[in-house]
């Protein structure tokens, strides 16, 4: 039988409780379910690692929790450029969860909480490491724009969200995960 979709319940988007060994163990989960490939986090002793980095002083963490305060999404945000632009690094929803609004609600926490640090800007890779969108394969030199100007992604691209949340495109990094592999750069103005 089919899993039934998610009902859309209660969501507390919050600051990540650092101290929360319980939702830092869902969080590294969270990141091998989402991201198992060898670009990803293909263990949990990897994505503890990257729990741990997100939680370190400096950086910025939210959670968002369901009303029986399990874990349905976590993103975090390093600073860059003195704290007027941010990273937002990684963004990750729980699989039953996702197409809930949940990814839009962190991000949108995310933005609100950084403007009210100053920061002007956020920006985000979204990476072509497995070959999925029209950049793919592609030799982008000597013009790499020309190629960005056209780039289409399938609807499991994490690019088209970033489009619809208000994100634009803003670069690329040639053969940033292997050669015709491309790193695909968003980002958007707060405030």
């Amino acid at each position: 039988m089919p899993a039934r979709p998610m009902q859309r319940r209660t969501i507390h988007v919050l600051p990540f409780p650092r101290e929360d060994e319980t939702l830092r163990c869902q969080a590294a989960e969270l990141l091998v379910e989402a991201f198992p490939h060898e670009n990803g986090w293909p263990t949990l002793a990897l994505a503890l690692e990257e729990v741990d980095e997100a939680l370190a002083p400096g950086r910025c963490c939210l959670a968002a929790l369901d009303q029986d305060g399990q874990l349905l999404g976590w993103v975090a945000a390093m600073p860059g450029y003195r704290g007027r632009v941010w990273e937002l690094h990684p963004l990750v929803v729980r699989a039953t969860a996702r197409g809930h609004g949940i990814g839009r609600d962190l991000t949108g926490a995310l933005e609100r909480t950084l403007a009210m640090k100053n920061a002007l800007a956020l920006w985000v890779g979204t990476d072509d490491d497995r070959g999925e969108t029209s950049l793919a394969g592609v030799e982008l030199y000597p013009e790499p724009l020309e190629h960005l100007r056209q780039l289409c992604a399938p609807t499991s691209h994490p690019l088209g969200f970033y489009l619809r949340v208000g994100f634009a495109l803003s670069g690329v990094v040639p053969d940033a995960n292997g050669r015709g592999l491309h790193g695909i750069l968003l980002s958007r103005r707060l405030g």
